[in-house]
């Protein structure tokens, strides 16, 4: 094959031409290239956001895209990682999961999916109709911490389900633990079905040999990407690519068309075909130097007293995760007598130091290509001024985790009925074996405890209230504190608006 010519970029080199040619637009955006923009915004954002916010088309491109400006962009993704086709999306990695989802399975029909996934996967299955089956992630139940099903796991929901269209596992997880794909992968093609990897958090991983496999080379149809995560994206950009035949090219793209926007931010376009033109000329060297960085790191973290880095050793082995990106620096805080939503609210407060999650027991600092011994060096200085403060931050409530077995919740019905359907919303204290209409999801990292459709149990209704009494933000249920609970309606009582 011949080699493709990565110094270009499409978006960028449009947006240049724009600019060069003074073009004038009686068209939105309606700020008319920053002139009519609030003075006071301009002062904070710069002219140059709103100098880079065109039309998609009629502006960057002609009214009829004769330009192929975007698909050029795209064609030189889908080489940069190896896909077949990429697909661009400004709605981030949760419009694109639900696409990949849509062009997979549709209502009533089932999918195979680890109940480890994201909320806009959840999101997808109210959307759809699709009935998910659920497989259980492999628990660690030292640590409290899930990571991806293993391929045995699909193998015998499989068995068990054998009309599913497909399957969809997130790898890695937003602690770092990965699927063996190309195992899940096999499963999967024996059926001859699709494998969707939510791969939000793996931007980085097709650019470096080091780094846990990627989807695609694992062989995946189809993978869906957040650039903006671990890449040097802006916001809501994401990414989808594809390959085989499994899942038809053309299907997936009028599946993201229904969901997407008709108004794409050129922004966001520019930022990921600079980010792909940046990881295919200099990417190698680039996650070389943060995985140096990131080792140098971790060492020095684990040299302080009560703070333990999880490792390799911590999240791989048998029954737990079968690789690890080292990039998330997961820290466990609980030899400091505090739980990580304590220990995360003081770095911010104290040292404006935000970290990437924080939970009962673990901070998380995602490290990237951006990141410096100047950067690193802030935050080994703000962990050591949060060992010094350990003192006053001990007594933190905890939440009352329960074991694994408890977690899951019986799937009563459809995630889609149960959410559309007659609700009430009834105390806390009187929801235990009523069918959720929401989803309660601790956030970040944003996987589901309940979801619509889950018949609620004693165990996680105290897990979700003691860990709100604890710091867990739980931002999507309709009552953030927890004081009631959203359900679906008895028969004899009626719903809002009834």
């Amino acid at each position: 094959m011949p080699t493709v010519d990565h110094t270009g970029a499409p978006v960028l080199e449009a947006l240049a031409e724009y600019h060069e040619k003074c073009r004038l637009d009686f068209s939105p955006p309606g700020h008319k290239q920053a002139r009519g923009a609030d003075p006071a915004v301009r002062e904070v954002l710069g002219d140059a956001v709103f100098l880079g916010d065109v039309l998609a088309s009629g502006g960057l491109d002609d009214r009829r895209t004769r330009g192929r400006v975007l698909e050029r962009a795209e064609e030189l993704m889908a080489d940069a990682v190896h896909a077949e086709d990429t697909f661009f999306s400004t709605c981030g990695s949760s419009l694109s999961v639900k696409a990949a989802m849509l062009a997979t399975a549709g209502p009533h029909e089932e999918l195979l999916i680890g109940r480890d996934a994201h909320k806009s996967v959840v999101a997808g299955l109210i959307l759809s109709g699709i009935r998910p089956v659920w497989v259980d992630p492999r628990w660690d139940t030292e640590r409290h911490l899930a990571h991806p099903p293993a391929p045995e796991d699909y193998e015998k929901a499989f068995a068990a389900h054998p009309d599913a269209r497909g399957a969809l596992v997130t790898s890695p997880t937003p602690y770092g633990s990965c699927a063996d794909l190309r195992a899940i992968a096999e499963v999967c093609h024996r059926r001859s079905r699709p494998l969707i990897v939510d791969e939000a958090w793996g931007a980085h991983l097709p650019f470096h040999p080091e780094l846990p496999s990627w989807a695609m080379d694992a062989g995946a149809d189809v993978c869906v990407t957040s650039i903006h995560k671990m890449g040097s994206g802006l916001e809501q950009g994401s990414v989808f690519h594809r390959q085989g035949h499994l899942i038809d090219s053309d299907s997936l793209k009028l599946r993201a068309d229904l969901l997407g926007t008709t108004s794409p931010s050129v922004l966001i376009y520019a930022g990921l075909d600079g980010w792909r033109r940046q990881m295919a000329l200099n990417g190698k060297s680039l996650m070389g130097g943060a995985l140096e960085l990131a080792a140098e790191v971790r060492e020095r973290i684990g040299e302080l007293g009560g703070l333990h880095v999880n490792d390799f050793a911590d999240f791989c082995g048998p029954g737990l995760a079968d690789d690890f990106d080292p990039l998330p620096v997961v820290i466990d805080v609980s030899g400091l007598g505090t739980t990580g939503y304590r220990a995360a609210d003081w770095l911010r407060e104290n040292r404006a130091i935000d970290m990437h999650l924080g939970d009962h027991r673990r901070i998380s600092a995602q490290l990237t290509h951006a990141d410096d011994r100047e950067t690193t060096g802030e935050l080994l200085a703000a962990l050591r001024a949060l060992v010094r403060a350990a003192p006053e931050l001990r007594g933190a409530p905890r939440p009352e985790v329960p074991p694994p077995a408890e977690l899951r919740l019986e799937q009563a019905e459809l995630p889609r009925d149960a959410f559309f359907g007659r609700v009430e919303d009834v105390p806390v204290a009187a929801a235990e074996g009523r069918i959720s209409a929401e989803m309660l999801t601790p956030y970040p990292p944003g996987i589901p405890v309940a979801l619509p459709g889950e018949r609620l149990t004693e165990p996680v209704l105290r897990y979700l209230r003691t860990g709100v009494a604890s710091g867990m933000n739980v931002p999507d249920a309709t009552d953030p504190g927890l004081g009631t609970v959203r359900v679906v309606a008895s028969t004899t009582a009626p719903g809002p608006g009834d």
